[in-house]
């Protein structure tokens, strides 16, 4: 049996919270072996960013070009890419090849620090997006890349943790579904890379084969479970448990 690859192509986190590390822990829950190519490296812990670094273009160009060459990749993410120029390298990368996309668009860490230059975004707009399966905004990052003239067509997961109230409402609006995914609040500070784990679980579930809707809503219910499981580490925003408790996965579609 072929194992299903999923693609990240994001930052580095070096606290293992997020990014990089996050998405491939949850590829790994999913049963789904996790490629990578890194945009971005950043000194992180639970308590924010120190620093961060965009890699040259050109290497990160060199990365995607090892991977797809090689690798079946059957889905792919993005996350954290810093700038124009490594969105519009990696849009090069994946235009023409019709591989399921889930775009995290990362503005913000946890902690507030940016990830995302303000120049990026027309690219991310109009590079990026157009090739996107479904992108995955909180109500902030959606409300920036609304008056960046991003449409209201656009194929969305909107998160609805920032909205009040005890119940957190994800409202899945792409390719003709509508649904509704509810879940009370945890209150709890252990919520560093939520984000990255939500649109990971989707690109899993997707490279799986699953359709999008039950991709997103096992995907929910994962993020719930890491949450609940979150270890306890840091002293400021701390990780998720990846390896979630309880994790129970959807039979992989069988080709046709």
């Amino acid at each position: 049996m072929t194992v299903p690859v999923a693609l990240t192509i994001a930052g580095s986190d070096s606290g293992g919270g997020a990014g990089i590390q996050a998405d491939l822990k949850t590829f790994e829950a999913h049963g789904v072996y996790g490629t990578s190519v890194l945009t971005l490296i950043t000194a992180q812990n639970t308590r924010g960013v120190q620093a961060a670094h965009p890699l040259p273009p050109e290497l990160v160009a060199a990365q995607l070009r090892s991977v797809l060459d090689d690798f079946p990749v059957a889905a792919v993410k993005t996350g954290a890419l810093g700038n124009a120029a490594l969105i519009r390298v990696v849009a090069d990368a994946l235009r023409g090849r019709h591989l399921p996309l889930v775009v995290d668009p990362v503005m913000l860490a946890k902690s507030g620090d940016a990830l995302l230059d303000a120049s990026a975004l027309h690219a991310l707009r109009d590079e990026l997006l157009p090739l996107a399966t479904l992108v995955t905004p909180n109500v902030p990052e959606w409300a920036v890349l609304r008056a960046a003239g991003v449409p209201d067509t656009t194929p969305l997961l909107l998160k609805g943790g920032h909205a009040p109230g005890e119940t957190v409402t994800d409202e899945l609006r792409a390719h003709g579904h509508h649904l509704a995914l509810r879940a009370a609040r945890q209150h709890t500070r252990h919520t560093h890379g939520t984000g990255c784990t939500l649109s990971a679980a989707i690109t899993a579930n997707l490279a799986r084969g699953l359709a999008l809707p039950d991709a997103v809503r096992a995907a929910h219910a994962y993020l719930q479970a890491a949450i609940r499981a979150a270890p306890g580490l840091g002293a400021g925003h701390g990780p998720l448990g990846h390896r979630a408790a309880g994790l129970t996965l959807q039979p992989t579609p069988h080709p046709t």
